[in-house]
């Protein structure tokens, strides 16, 4: 039974690293298992990536399979021991801004995109990246796709800026990890489901795992990202609120506990990606009675007028 069409859902998508786009693809499958059709997608860092491919019109099982078959290299081209020697001794690191390039992931991106261009998506698409010229967070709405998308995703460090009309671009992360912006106001949404899956990183514990474990200064930039906690979070599994500038739409916040992933990724995903479906189809299974019943309409919530 497909869930009403009056409904109109869209998703949000957060940061998360690798581990974040198996998971936002399994939350995707599993909506698209439960007949609940998005409407509108917003996504930052992994979330733009899984959100793009999506809204561009390309079959969430294609894309699937694409990423349980990715090699290293079609993502993650980082320089050899010799240049970084270079670069930090003989230059001191000026100029230095990432130990990858985004050319190879960009062009990953664009192979799997069913079109090129915002523009172009089936369904309207945002994605969230940090404007290093300005200090301010950018929402991609219009131009070209991948390389957009890219600059949502270059985490610093690990990846150089992203050069986009003149001005450079680093990790939404770095300035919002779940890019919401009230979208369920711009697009006379009912239900809003956002979808964190920014691991945890919080206490003794986490500062533990990021000194003692590999790739350490992965999990310590990773440790200061992800201890701020959104506002709509609330460390359960489920949980339900109301859009904050009143325009009467829920907010649904799934927070999945799933498997951990290292840096840089080469097994682990399709069990994490397996983890997000079964958890979404478990949680939202329930409510969809409710998403077909008892939600108000647009037409029937003050301040709200539907998207043409």
């Amino acid at each position: 039974m497909q869930l009403n069409k009056d409904v109109r859902v869209g998703v949000v998508l957060s940061s998360g690293g690798g581990r974040g786009v198996y998971a936002h693809t399994g939350f995707l499958l599993a909506l698209e298992k439960l007949g609940i059709e998005v409407h509108a997608i917003s996504g930052c860092s992994a979330g733009a990536l899984v959100g793009g491919v999506a809204a561009s019109g390309t079959p969430l099982a294609k894309w699937a399979k694409a990423i349980a078959q990715v090699r290293v290299a079609e993502y993650w081209t980082p320089d050899g021991w010799l240049r970084l020697a270079w670069q930090l001794a003989v230059h001191k690191g000026r100029g230095y801004t990432g130990l990858s390039d985004t050319a190879a992931a960009v062009d990953f991106v664009r192979r799997h995109l069913a079109v090129q261009t915002f523009e172009e998506c089936h369904i309207p698409f945002y994605a969230l990246a940090m404007n290093l010229s300005t200090g301010a967070k950018t929402y991609f709405s219009n131009g070209t796709l991948a390389p957009r998308i890219m600059a949502s995703a270059a985490m610093p460090m690990l990846y150089r800026p992203v050069a986009i009309d003149g001005e450079l671009f680093t990790d939404g992360a770095t300035i919002e990890l779940v890019p919401s912006e009230l979208m369920c106001c711009k697009h006379g949404l009912d239900v809003l489901i956002l979808h964190h899956v920014a691991a945890n990183r919080e206490g003794q514990a986490g500062l533990e795992r990021a000194v003692n474990g590999p790739w350490s200064m992965v999990e310590i930039l990773y440790l200061l990202l992800y201890r701020r906690r959104p506002w709509h979070l609330s460390g359960q599994a489920f949980s339900v609120q109301h859009c904050p500038a009143g325009c009467g739409a829920s907010v649904i916040a799934l927070e999945p506990a799933l498997p951990e992933l290292r840096w840089p990724l080469s097994k682990g995903g399709p069990e994490v990606q397996a983890a997000a479906m079964a958890q979404t189809a478990q949680v939202l299974g329930s409510w969809r009675e409710s998403l077909l019943q008892t939600w108000p309409k647009v037409g029937d919530r003050p301040n709200v007028k539907a998207a043409e």
